[in-house]
């Protein structure tokens, strides 16, 4: 008995690590077919609507917020210093290589993720997708493709608005409210923020959570239980693998970019 408990024991194991390469596998190959798929640009442009357009308002008002409480923390924070000057600097830095990327991509995963993954899911749970097949039609090239692509090139986009609107807002607590000089402002963000180090490194990292964001989303939505629950279970899945993914991936990114 000792003997066969212990047989049990380890074939379970082995059973939950071939699931686990198995489901890492699928999740590759889904991914190549939705990489090579043959879509149409029209049906990616309609899907950049959704996914980017319809996502602008708590961008905007996220950038807002966060842009304002940064300023008012930083302008604190260097006032004790004397360095107050240095507020646009500061902003500007902290918004362009970490919180606009960051924080675009999780609003986005929570947004535009979630509404991917439940649209797809409810278009396996009421069969779309296998009366696609039926007619000759591949899913993959005229539901996945577009949305993936969609989301891949929305959040660049989505990234800078939501930076330039953050630095908006700390520019009305620093120098509306609070009194620091608009040239020093300015002239300290301009001097610091580099082109090569800091635009580009935040725009590759803008990429990298969109390509995760939405690889994640249309795969748990194509992979989903087709009832009710399976989609909630896939919707909730979405959210949270995306959202490590996103902090995992920052990390790897801000050591190889900021050296």
């Amino acid at each position: 008995m000792k003997r066969a408990s212990g047989c049990n024991f380890f074939s379970a194991i082995g059973a939950k690590v071939l699931h686990f390469f198995w489901r890492t596998g699928r999740f590759g190959l889904f991914l190549l077919d939705t990489i090579f798929s043959r879509m149409s640009t029209i049906a990616m442009i309609g899907q950049m609507y959704i996914v980017g357009c319809l996502s602008l308002s708590i961008i905007v008002v996220s950038g807002v917020f966060i842009g304002l409480v940064l300023g008012l923390q930083g302008y604190y924070t260097l006032s004790r210093f004397g360095a107050s000057e240095a507020l646009g600097q500061l902003l500007a830095l902290s918004i362009i290589r970490e919180l606009g990327p960051v924080v675009t991509a999780l609003l986005f995963a929570g947004r535009a993720g979630s509404a991917l993954t439940s649209e797809i899911g409810l278009m396996k749970a009421t069969e779309q997708l296998d009366s696609m097949r039926m007619m000759g039609v591949d899913p993959i090239n005229e539901v996945i493709a577009p949305r993936f692509w969609a989301g891949f090139f929305s959040m660049p986009l989505l990234t800078a608005i939501f930076c330039a609107v953050s630095i908006i807002g700390g520019y009305w607590v620093g120098v509306l409210w609070l009194g620091v000089s608009s040239g020093p402002f300015w002239g300290e963000m301009q001097a610091a923020v580099s082109f090569g180090g800091d635009l580009i490194n935040g725009f590759i990292k803008s990429l990298a959570f969109g390509f995760v964001v939405t690889w994640i989303a249309v795969y748990q939505g194509y992979e989903c239980v087709p009832t009710s629950e399976g989609i909630a279970r896939a919707t909730t899945k979405c959210v949270v693998y995306a959202s490590l993914a996103i902090l995992g991936l920052d990390f790897v990114l801000t050591a190889m970019m900021f050296k």
